[in-house]
């Protein structure tokens, strides 16, 4: 076997080596994932924030006025969705959001306002 086809056989074997790893790395599967975006625009700060989701819920104790908050999940099962918070004034609010399925990604907005919720679901399936 002569040099130049050594060459040529271990140059192969370089660039198969690789090229494999990227192709794999595009192959791979994504879990798909929602990022919910909570904003308070209700003119003071709110506390015992919680959104419930299918088969489970997030939230915070408090959330400042004017303040955001980022949370992401993933959608196991399908549902409603709804956000319930207590206001300055020592009120509790309820809204209800969009209906939720599992193996959606995307985007839900969020906005507490003086007048309730808002909600902005940019989701795909």
């Amino acid at each position: 076997m002569s040099v130049l086809t050594r060459i040529r056989r271990s140059a192969a074997r370089l660039l198969a080596l690789s090229v494999l790893p990227a192709l794999f790395a595009l192959s791979a599967c994504r879990s798909a994932f929602v990022s919910a975006t909570l904003s308070n625009h209700s003119g003071g700060p709110v506390s015992l924030l919680e959104v419930d989701y299918p088969t489970a819920s997030f939230g915070r104790e408090s959330l400042p006025a004017d303040a955001t908050f980022t949370y992401r999940f993933k959608i196991l099962g399908n549902g409603p969705t709804k956000v319930t918070w207590t206001d300055a004034a020592h009120h509790e609010h309820t809204s209800t959001g969009p209906e939720l399925h599992e193996g959606q990604q995307g985007q839900l907005g969020i906005e507490l306002t003086p007048s309730g919720a808002s909600w902005s679901p940019h989701l795909a399936p």
